[in-house]
Parts: C-alpha cells; sequence; structure tokens
C-alpha cells in the first residue's frame, strides 16, 4: 500500500520568519553582506576619493545593495513573504544580479587602490606621503571588503538557487 504522506519531491522547505532567518544558511548571509557593504562605504569615505567616477559607482552599489538588503531582511523577519515561492525567486535575481554589479565595483576598488599606491604618480594628484599611504590603506581595506561582500552575494544566490 502506497505512503499516505505528500511525495518527497513535493514539499518545499519553509521560508524562515523571526529570529529563525539568522539560523538558516542561505538567509544567514544577510546581516554579514549588510554589514560588510557598510564597512566598504565607510571605508572609501574616509579616503580623498582621488578617483570619483570609480570610486563613485562603488559607493552607489555598496549604499543602494545594503539598503535593499535591509529591506529584504527586515521583510523576511516579519514575514511579509507568506511562504510565496515567488519570494525565493525574487532572493536568487536580487543576490545574483548584486553580486555581479558588487564583483564590477570590486574590481574598480582595486584600481583606485592600486592607483593610490604611495609611488605611484597621478597627474595632477598631489598628496603628502602620509596622506598617501592612509588612503592607501583605506583603499586595500575597502578592496578587501568588497570582494568579501561579492564572495558573499555569490554565496547566497547559489546557496538560495540550489535549496
Amino acid at each position: 500500500m502506497a505512503s499516505a504522506g505528500p511525495s518527497a519531491g513535493s514539499t518545499q522547505p519553509a521560508l524562515p520568519s523571526g529570529p529563525a532567518v539568522f539560523k538558516t544558511v542561505p538567509y544567514a548571509f544577510m546581516l554579514p553582506e549588510i554589514i560588510c557593504g557598510i564597512w566598504v562605504w565607510i571605508l572609501i569615505a574616509a579616503t580623498s576619493v582621488s578617483f570619483p567616477l570609480l570610486q563613485g559607482w562603488v559607493m552607489y552599489v555598496s549604499t543602494s545593495s545594503c539598503l535593499i538588503s535591509l529591506l529584504l531582511l527586515l521583510s523576511y523577519i516579519f514575514g511579509f513573504h507568506k511562504n510565496s515561492e515567488n519570494w525565493k525567486v525574487l532572493d536568487s535575481l536580487y543576490h545574483g544580479t548584486t553580486a555581479i554589479l558588487y564583483m564590477s565595483a570590486a574590481v574598480l576598488q582595486a584600481n583606485a587602490t592600486i592607483r593610490s599606491e604611495p609611488g605611484h604618480v597621478e597627474p595632477g594628484i598631489n598628496e603628502s606621503t602620509l596622506t598617501s599611504t592612509l588612503n592607501y590603506q583605506l583603499n586595500c581595506a575597502a578592496s578587501f571588503f568588497a570582494f568579501l561582500t561579492t564572495f558573499l552575494y555569490i554565496l547566497h544566490a547559489f546557496s538560495i538557487y540550489y535549496q
């Protein structure tokens, strides 16, 4: 006689709500994504922003993705998803797109870091050695956190896709 329960392929895991969001693997990446993205913004804002076109894009990506990720996290915490399958698609598309945007931002930040290296001569930029060393160190840290945030968004996008 056949089993009375649902088949193994038809059950979908429930989307978490409340504090369970921080204990479930794909959604637990959201808080570190937000924190690392805030660090990217803070570290770039602390520099003298010698390359406004490059670092402006990085700041735009980091602030907008932090705000959208925060809204998405709050919607999961408060249970706005109502266990709809569309939220998984939205989450996967958002994190996949943001991973691509963050990768472009991380590469541009790495370029700005290389160009801000002490001893690297840029036309029209005249800074003291101490200021250029500090800017270089802040840019190095911002590059590290930009690539780390990119990795977190990639992990989230793939883990939600394979869930």
